[in-house]
C-alpha cells in the first residue's frame, strides 16, 4: 500500500511562542523512504533529523511570518517543508536526490507557494547554482516579508553554501539550520583560538550569531558519528557596502590565514600590492599572526585596502 505522509495538526503557534505541529517520526521517514524506493546516502549527507521537539525549536528560532520567503536547501522527505508551506508566503526548495525529488513533487505539487529544484545546490565548490540564486530574488522580490534559510543543511556543502549566501546580492536577513559542531565552532569562535579563522571572521563581520542548541548523534536517522549544533544567524549589515566589496574582504581574508603560523605581514605580502602593504603598515600590527586579529581590526584593516583599489 502507498504511504502517504499527511499532517494531523493545524498551524499554529502555542501562547509560550511553540510551534503546535505534527512532524516526522523516525517511522514516518522510514516509511516515505519506502514509498520512494529510496534510503539514506552518505554521500549527499543525508541524516534526517527526527526529534519533534528540536525541529520546533528550530522553526521557532526562525520566527517565520506569512509574508516571508524561504529557501530550504536538503529538504529529505519533507519534514521542515511540511511546515515551511503552511508557513511562508513562498518556499524554494533544493534536494539533490532524485528519488526524494520525485517525492516531494509528488507532495507537494499541488502547493502554489513551492518551488521545487532538483540537483546540487552547488555548480562548483564556490558558487550557487544560477537558478536557485534566481529563485530566491524572485520570491524576494515578490513576497513583503523577508528572505531566510531555513534547513537542516547537509554537512558537505553547509560551509560553502552559506558564505556564498553572505557573500552574494540576494538579500537574505536570516539564516537559521543546523551543522556539524565542528563547524559551528568555527562560527562562534573567538580570536586566539584554534577554531578562529576566515569563515568567523566573514561571518561576524556581517551577522549576528547565536548557537540555540547541541544536538546529539540520537536525534538524527541515521545517526552520525558527530555532534551537530543548531545556529541562528542575522545579516544586520555589509561592512563594505557593496557585493564586490565584500568578496575583495573575504579573498583578502583567506589570504592572511594562508599560513597560520606565519606573520599576517609574511600572508600579506603574498596577497597585496607593495603601495597597499606599505599603507596598511603604517596603521596596523603586522608582525601578528592573523588569529591575534579581532573581527573588528580585520574588519578596519580590510576598508583600508579596499579604499586602495578605489
Amino acid at each position: 500500500m502507498r504511504f502517504i505522509f499527511r499532517v494531523a495538526a493545524t498551524l499554529q503557534t502555542a501562547p509560550e511562542g511553540v510551534i503546535d505541529f505534527r512532524f516526522q517520526t523516525k517511522t514516518d521517514v522510514q516509511a516515505l523512504l519506502a514509498e520512494a524506493g529510496a534510503r539514506p546516502r552518505h554521500r549527499w549527507g543525508q541524516n534526517f533529523l527526527i526529534d519533534g521537539n528540536l525541529l520546533r525549536r528550530l522553526l521557532t528560532a526562525a520566527e517565520i511570518a506569512p509574508e516571508d520567503a524561504v529557501l530550504e536547501v536538503g529538504a529529505g522527505t519533507g519534514a521542515v517543508t511540511d511546515y515551511l508551506a503552511e508557513a511562508a508566503a513562498a518556499v524554494v526548495v533544493v534536494e539533490i536526490d532524485p528519488l526524494l525529488h520525485e517525492l516531494l513533487d509528488r507532495r507537494f505539487s499541488d502547493r502554489d507557494n513551492v518551488t521545487l529544484l532538483h540537483g546540487d545546490v552547488l555548480t562548483g565548490k564556490h558558487e550557487i547554482r544560477a537558478d536557485v540564486c534566481d529563485a530566491c530574488r524572485r520570491a524576494a522580490v515578490d513576497v513583503p516579508g523577508r528572505l531566510m534559510l531555513v534547513a537542516n543543511l547537509p554537512y558537505n556543502v553547509a560551509t560553502p553554501l552559506l558564505i556564498e549566501l553572505l557573500l552574494d546580492d540576494c538579500p537574505f536577513e536570516r539564516f537559521c539550520f543546523t551543522v556539524q559542531r565542528e563547524l559551528a565552532d568555527r562560527f562562534c569562535a573567538s580570536d586566539h583560538t584554534k577554531d578562529y579563522g576566515p569563515l568567523t571572521i566573514i561571518v561576524h563581520a556581517t551577522c549576528r550569531v547565536k548557537r540555540l542548541a547541541v544536538l546529539p548523534p540520537s536525534v538524527f536517522w541515521p545517526r552520525p558519528k558527530v555532534e551537530s549544533a543548531m545556529l541562528r544567524l542575522d545579516v544586520d549589515r555589509n561592512p563594505f557596502e557593496t557585493p564586490d566589496g565584500l568578496r575583495a574582504f573575504a579573498e583578502l581574508v583567506h589570504g592572511g590565514f594562508a599560513h597560520r603560523r606565519k606573520t599576517l605581514r609574511y600572508n600579506l605580502s603574498r596577497v597585496l600590492d607593495d603601495d597597499a602593504l606599505r599603507t596598511v603598515e603604517d596603521e596596523f600590527d603586522l608582525s601578528l599572526r592573523p588569529e591575534a586579529i579581532d573581527v573588528a581590526t580585520w574588519v578596519h584593516l580590510g576598508r583600508r585596502v579596499v579604499a586602495t583599489r578605489t
